[in-house]
């Protein structure tokens, strides 16, 4: 990991086409504008584990579901 220090309104530049401004730094947080192209998804971590959580548990869902039905399948007699 990278650490770097910045004031309010400094910058950090990652790439061409991303800049970090330091908007504001309060007691306990720090406010950052993010300046990127629309097509790049920016999420806040906590979220970004939440959906990875409930894909997780919809994939396992629907591995139990495929199981099942699988299993069904082939307890029935071919005709």
């Amino acid at each position: 990991m990278l650490i770097l220090t910045r004031k309010k309104d400094e910058a950090i530049r990652i790439g061409d086409d991303i800049v970090i401004t330091v908007v504001a730094v309060e007691k306990n947080s720090v406010r950052i504008g993010i300046e990127a192209p629309k097509e790049l998804r920016i999420l806040r971590e906590e979220l970004a584990q939440a959906i990875e959580e409930e894909n997780q548990k919809a994939a396992e869902k629907a591995d139990e579901n495929l199981l099942k039905r699988l299993k069904n399948q082939l307890r029935q007699p071919r005709s």
